[in-house]
């Protein structure tokens, strides 16, 4: 019996550490199933990643993609498949990912990511 709970506790204790690196609400996600379907491609996913650049050292980069690469982390959030790189990764763990719609036409992807050490007012740029 004991050895059953420490299984089953293991278990637990193994999908509770792999969540997914980021999150998406259900705008971001409604948006990328909306681009895939309307791009015709359907079976891709998501890649978020960040790259050197943007106003204060890093930016986010979003892209659809049809594979995975070698190293990814590969999850699921909101039926959307995600790629993350194992460099962007570090930098993206807990950032939730939002679509908002601003006051004059304009809309795009946010970012919040609880280990920027500091952000910039375009929303998409930040230093770790």
């Amino acid at each position: 019996m004991e050895t059953q709970t420490e299984t089953t506790t293991a278990h637990s204790h193994n999908t509770s550490e792999a969540p997914a690196a980021v999150r998406l609400s259900d705008k971001a996600a409604a948006m990328v199933k909306e681009t895939i379907e309307r791009e015709n491609l359907v079976g891709s996913g998501l890649r978020v990643a960040v790259v050197g650049g943007g106003c204060s050292g890093f930016q986010y980069s979003l892209d659809i993609e049809k594979d995975e690469r070698p190293g990814d982390m590969v999850f699921e959030v909101k039926g959307v498949k995600c790629f993350v790189d194992p460099m962007s990764s570090m930098y993206l763990l807990g950032v939730e990912i939002d679509y908002v719609e601003g006051q004059f036409g304009q809309s795009g992807f946010s970012f919040k990511n609880p280990n920027a050490k500091h952000t910039c007012g375009c929303g998409s740029s930040f230093s770790a």
